[in-house]
């Protein structure tokens, strides 16, 4: 439905935009930010913005693992002519910021633009008592100097969170290693997605961007397949915006733990979303692979009691040997202590998954270079599940 602007409503903007051409891409970006009220609405000139794309390890945009260059452009124009001084940045799971934003193309954009690379390789730490289950934070020095971030999510499937797009993207603002932690901390998506929603109340980005012009599905967030959505989201609520997708593919929101501990938190709200531009059934795409199973993607200890029984009932990532080319990315990014992936023989086989020691984070499936890794139900989880 078509609509003004209302103050203090989880408003979401939605954008019809089929094709990556800049003309198009810039006139899509225009109209979202204008009907949320404009640029000034986030920035006001001489204030320190950073731009943060999902940029995930870094690669070539046609995969959809990352917003598309052309969007980045578009954002970084729009609130560079309102006079912000901006950044941008992101820490990827491998590698070097730097290295991880040229492989995606951003990084040109940025340099032509002028637009200074932040710091996300140092570190500052910060107390943060409103948490409900965080209370500290280590975040990228270039986001504790900012004076607003603007997160600039893709639309995906994720194997842990269901999704990735508005809440997701924020995690990207913590340092490589230091996500690692995290996920040994919080073994569940249920503890993780309380994480991502104090990240979001501690950081408090002014605006959340999606690019869904083309949407990643299956395997996401990095081996999945590309999927056309014709899409560009705009909120400054990342319950409504993340909401929104789930109406748009169908998925029940109430098994996404962020959108469930958002509305409990505080973060944002999934009721009563007040939409602007077009309607979200111009985008329903019902048959959009991600997970629908009300199962627990990571499996719950309290409730199936043994390690035993959540091997043999719950999600687990499996290697496909004939995909697998030895090069250890996963056993190098396993945070489980000790590391639930083992070599056997040298780097002459695929690494062999100890499940025992498996805290079913899927930083190996979501890593891995090669789509040789994906999450498998076990056929004793799919009976009863059923």
């Amino acid at each position: 439905m078509n609509g003004e602007f209302i103050v203090n409503q989880a408003s979401v903007a939605l954008i019809y935009c089929d094709q990556y051409q800049i003309e198009n891409v810039r006139l899509a970006v225009q109209q979202g930010i204008a009907l949320l009220g404009g640029t000034g609405q986030f920035v006001k000139p001489g204030e320190k913005i950073l731009v943060k794309p999902n940029v995930l390890v870094g690669n070539d945009p046609e995969k959809c693992i990352g917003p598309h260059p052309n969007v980045f452009r578009a954002v970084l124009e729009q609130f560079q002519a309102a006079g912000a001084l901006l950044s941008y940045g992101d820490s990827p799971g491998f590698g070097t910021p730097r290295g991880g934003l040229r492989a995606a193309k951003l990084l040109p954009v940025a340099e032509e633009l002028n637009v200074a690379l932040a710091d996300f390789t140092n570190a500052e730490t910060f107390s943060f008592l409103e948490g409900n289950l965080i209370k500290q934070f280590t975040i990228a020095k270039g986001v504790a100097e900012s004076d607003g971030i603007i997160s600039l999510g893709k639309l995906k499937s994720h194997q842990l969170t269901r999704i990735t797009a508005a809440v997701k993207n924020t995690f990207g603002c913590i340092p490589g290693v230091r996500k690692a932690e995290f996920h040994a901390r919080l073994p569940n998506a249920d503890l993780f997605a309380q994480m991502l929603v104090d990240l979001n109340l501690f950081l408090k980005p002014c605006l959340y961007i999606v690019d869904g012009i083309m949407a990643m599905e299956g395997n996401g967030p990095r081996n999945g397949t590309p999927r056309a959505m014709n899409v560009l989201l705009f909120s400054t609520d990342p319950v409504a915006l993340d909401a929104t997708i789930c109406r748009m593919i169908n998925l029940d929101e109430r098994l996404v733990e962020t959108i469930t501990y958002g509305n409990r938190f505080g973060l944002g709200s999934s009721d009563n979303i007040f939409y602007l531009g077009e309607a979200v059934a111009r985008f329903h795409t019902p048959d959009f692979l991600v997970n629908r199973s009300k199962a627990s993607t990571a499996g719950d200890m309290k409730i199936l009691g043994s390690r035993l029984l959540r091997d043999a009932i719950s999600p687990k990532p499996v290697i496909d040997a004939e995909k697998c080319n030895e090069c250890g990315q996963c056993v190098q990014v396993c945070p489980a202590e000790p590391k639930a992936l083992v070599w056997k023989n040298g780097k002459t086989e695929p690494p062999v998954y100890q499940y025992e020691n498996c805290i079913r984070c899927y930083c190996c499936q979501e890593l891995c270079s090669h789509e040789a890794v994906s999450v498998k139900v076990p056929w004793l989880g799919r009976l009863v599940h059923r």
